[in-house]
């Protein structure tokens, strides 16, 4: 069990779940403000405020207008409450270490899950998409949700180009290299490599994307190791404060790791074979999204779950060509992204 001095319920700040609920409802408003600025046509995001039956509720900012810089985004929070069954709570006791719950029990506890999650897909064929999700998670006792068994943080963020600008690709990486080297400079080398390896469609043997960072089930037993076994990275443990800090500076650096590769392009010209190549590789994401993703999967199988939040992330239009050309053909902007999507690159110095 985690040391409650040092626990997000602990009695000398805030419960975690609070600070978290401010923090992406600050970062929401930030990232929302900063793509109405580059859409720059007075458009605005669609805001919806919702409740769950269940317990807890979000804010969902979604933009999809014609003739737009941006074709699709859509910048989601949600802080859920509810309760977890003891058939849920002993699969995840055998996922998470840190979770005091005896596994022989049939007793049920309470839970909050809260986060972020991002999706921004350009018109331009020129401009990448890119993706964002924060979270954190955390059972309590029945009786009192500051006193918590359990808990643990986790997040992704990566760059899904369809053509492949070097710049781009080393700036989004470096950005986050950079932040991830303020707390262990062999972190960001192993969530690069959990990115790549998420990102993966076996059936197609090649990446969504160019991958960015991942990290999932982090608390403070996980001294030694981050995304299962990377014994590498911790040299110590990380307290939940330590770690929610991370979380934070992760999150802040997603303006910076982006906008500036999304002004560049999306005034770009392009034509028809660049607009056809865009719609083949968002039909990869939707693959990806609907047959792999563990967080589609996951939303889907939610009771009370609101479904257009779970496909959010999917593209307004995408495309399945029968053995296309593109990507195929030596020499073309197309097959050079592909050498990247079937074995990842290092960007990051």
């Amino acid at each position: 069990m985690a040391d409650q001095s040092e626990a997000p319920g602990s009695s000398t700040q805030l419960p975690m779940r609070q600070r978290v609920t401010e923090y992406i409802k600050g970062l929401q408003n930030a990232i929302v403000a900063e793509l109405e600025t580059i859409e720059g046509s007075g458009k605005r995001f669609k805001r919806d405020q919702w409740e769950r039956k269940e317990g807890g509720g979000g804010i969902s900012c979604t933009f999809a207008e014609p003739e737009s810089v941006i074709e699709k985004a859509g910048v989601n929070i949600s802080m859920i409450e509810g309760t977890l069954s003891a058939a849920a709570l002993k699969q995840l006791c055998k996922e998470h270490s840190s979770l005091a719950y005896d596994p022989d029990s049939n007793a049920s506890r309470p839970f909050f899950a809260g986060g972020i999650s991002l999706i921004v897909h350009p018109r331009n064929p020129n401009a990448p998409t890119v993706h964002m999700n924060y979270r954190y998670f955390e059972v309590t006792e029945p009786e009192d949700t500051n006193s918590v068994i359990g808990w643990w943080f986790g997040g992704i963020t990566d760059l899904t180009p369809s053509y492949l600008f070097e710049e781009d690709c080393i700036h989004f990486h470096q950005t986050l290299k950079d932040m991830c080297d303020t707390y262990d400079d062999k972190m960001y080398p192993v969530l690069k490599k959990s990115c790549d390896g998420y990102f993966y469609i076996k059936h197609r043997d090649e990446h969504r994307g160019i991958g960015g960072i991942r990290f999932d089930d982090l608390n403070d037993e996980l001294n030694a190791a981050l995304c299962g076994g990377l014994a590498e990275v911790q040299r110590r443990s990380y307290t939940a404060e330590e770690q929610f800090k991370m979380v934070q500076s992760l999150g802040d650096a997603f303006l910076p790791s982006y906008i500036p590769i999304l002004r560049r392009r999306v005034d770009m010209p392009h034509g028809e074979r660049q607009r056809r190549w865009q719609l083949i590789r968002r039909g990869r994401y939707v693959e990806f999204n609907l047959v792999i993703d563990r967080g589609t999967k996951f939303g889907l199988a939610t009771p009370g779950v609101r479904i257009e939040n779970v496909l959010m992330s999917l593209p307004e239009t995408a495309s399945w060509e029968y053995m296309s050309e593109l990507g195929e053909e030596e020499g073309t902007p197309e097959a050079e992204a592909m050498v990247v999507l079937r074995k990842p690159k290092e960007w990051a110095a």
